[in-house]
């Protein structure tokens, strides 16, 4: 295999400085939300294209929905027009293949206004999707624009992958798996700050329903108040966090974690009068949890947890649903020759880079658990970043990115 000389590497990748502050920009000011991510993918094509990779569209067939892993949610919209990206590089033969991988589509504004209003402050590119995960393509893009500037002829191939619905359960992946994607590897771009993560935590939604019996406040005593049978649901789902974290502790990947699962509360709704007893009530929240448990694990303790409750009413007017979101968590072994390969790239130009498990669930469980690809996940910038107000990454953290991917897919793809 031939060497790549980390100066004449680092030197080219440098002078990338304004095609970063150019591209990034551009992709940010595309409100890539769910169902709107026509005209972002159309542009990153144009992007793979004006670099040498001709892209093409995936499109997405609307049986999709029927698929047992599908992640639903509350704005499913067919899939006519709204379309996965794919362009790949050839390699001349006899090399690893990978799949780079990352995501188009962004979660709304919110309560940020210029979200969509990109702003340069000194080295930091500030808007919606800078880090999660727009800054990831233009790191993937100054990559392969290195190699292909620096001579270097990749033995494998490389297919790089722009997906939509990453932020609402992972329904682009899904799509492009079920197709029949595959490769010796796979590297999902994500801001990890340039950690090298072979595991994810996985995570489930839950909604969970009491029942009451609504009456008006006057005969408050004579009601059942949905209300307060959620109280003692919710002090019993907290307890249950207990022993979860309890069981997670030992963990040789996600050591560094103090609390590396959680059961989070998120939304609550009730009644309808403030003057009624409240009839029902509405609680929805997500568990997260390591590979040494599985999905229908959680979904059964959770249901066990409230049941033990002493309250019959409550046993008896309880219902636990899980009908969105549901990631699994996934790993493989942190001495696979994937993660050993790009921590040694990263080693190689100088950065504090480690291998471990990762607190966040993402598209990479897919491709491990539905295709059996290894699979890790790998990116610049912090992904506290990640649906934040003021959301950014720096310039020099795309640079340094792309340098450590391009190292990387040379030593693991190997070169003519």
């Amino acid at each position: 295999m031939a060497d790549i000389a980390l100066s004449e590497l680092a030197a080219t990748i440098d002078s990338y400085r304004s095609f970063v502050v150019e591209t990034l920009p551009a992709l940010i000011r595309f409100e890539s939300t769910q169902g709107q991510e026509r005209e972002v993918q159309a542009h990153v094509k144009d992007l793979f294209e004006q670099a040498g990779w001709p892209g093409e569209y995936r499109a997405i067939p609307d049986s999709i929905f029927e698929d047992e892993e599908y992640s639903h949610g509350d704005f499913e919209q067919p899939y006519e027009g709204r379309c996965n990206l794919v362009a790949t590089r050839e390699g001349t033969g006899g090399g690893r293949s990978a799949i780079l991988q990352t995501h188009a589509d962004v979660i709304p504004a919110g309560e940020w206004e210029q979200a969509f209003e990109p702003v340069i402050e000194g080295n930091r590119i500030i808007g919606r999707g800078a880090t999660d995960c727009k800054g990831q393509i233009v790191t993937m893009l100054c990559a392969l624009k290195a190699l292909d500037d620096l001579g270097v002829k990749l033995a494998g191939d490389v297919e790089c992958q722009v997906v939509i619905e990453e932020e609402v359960g992972g329904n682009g992946a899904l799509a492009l798996i079920r197709q029949g994607c595959a490769a010796d590897g796979v590297i999902v771009l994500e801001g990890t700050d340039l950690q090298i993560h072979p595991a994810n935590r996985g995570a489930i939604w839950f909604r969970a329903t009491t029942y009451g019996k609504s009456l008006h406040m006057g005969r408050r005593h004579e009601g059942v108040n949905a209300i307060e049978k959620m109280m003692e649901a919710t002090r019993l789902m907290l307890q249950y966090e207990e022993r979860l974290i309890a069981a997670s502790q030992g963990q040789p990947m996600f050591a560094k974690y103090a609390n590396p699962v959680q059961l989070c509360l998120g939304t609550i709704q009730a009644g309808g009068w403030p003057s009624m007893v409240a009839g029902e009530c509405v609680l929805q929240g997500g568990v997260g949890f390591l590979p040494n448990t599985r999905m229908a694990d959680i979904k059964r303790d959770l249901w066990d947890a409230v049941m033990q409750t002493d309250d019959e009413w409550l046993r008896e007017h309880f219902k636990l649903e899980f009908p969105k979101l549901h990631n699994d968590a996934y790993q493989i072994p942190a001495d696979h020759p994937l993660p050993v390969t790009l921590h040694g790239a990263c080693r190689e130009l100088g950065l504090p880079s480690e291998v471990f498990g990762w607190n966040v669930s993402c598209d990479a469980r897919l491709y491990k658990c539905l295709a059996d690809l290894p699979t890790v996940v790998f990116g610049p910038s912090d992904i506290r970043q990640a649906h934040a107000a003021g959301e950014s990454i720096g310039i020099d953290e795309v640079l340094t990115g792309a340098k450590a991917l391009a190292l990387g897919i040379a030593q693991w793809c190997g070169t003519a």
